[in-house]
C-alpha cells in the first residue's frame, strides 16, 4: 500500500500531532534509560538489575506503542472512514484497518 505524499513545505497531520511534545519527552526518557542500561553493562552490574531495567524500558515502549495505535485509530482510521463514506470507496477505510491490524500484529510478536 502506497502512503500518501505530503506536498513540499507542508507538514502532515497525524493522530499524535497534538501530543507530539509529550511523546518526544517520553521517548527521550526511554533513550536515557537505554543509555543507563549500556552503562550498567559497561560497569559489570548484576544481570538481574539490568534485566529489571530492560523490563522497564519494554513497558515504557509498550505505552508509547499503545498510544500511537490509539491515535492512529482515532485519527487516521476515522478520517479514512469519513472519506470512504463520502467517496463510496470501501477500500479506503479497509486499507487503514489492514494497516492498523498489521501494526498491532507486529507489536504482539
Amino acid at each position: 500500500m502506497e502512503k500518501p505524499r505530503t506536498p513540499v513545505g507542508e507538514q502532515p497531520e497525524h493522530g499524535y500531532t497534538g501530543e507530539k511534545e509529550a511523546l518526544l519527552r517520553r521517548l527521550k526518557r526511554i533513550e536515557g534509560q537505554v543509555r543507563g542500561v549500556a552503562r550498567m553493562v559497561d560497569e559489570d552490574q548484576y544481570c538481574i538489575d539490568i534485566l529489571t531495567q530492560i523490563s522497564a524500558i519494554n513497558a515504557a515502549m509498550h505505552k508509547v506503542s499503545v498510544q500511537l495505535i490509539g491515535d492512529h485509530i482515532s485519527h487516521c482510521v476515522i478520517q479514512a472512514a469519513h472519506e470512504s463514506q463520502s467517496t463510496g470507496n470501501p477500500d479506503i477505510v479497509q486499507d487503514k484497518v489492514t494497516e492498523a491490524t498489521a501494526a498491532i500484529s507486529r507489536l504482539l510478536r
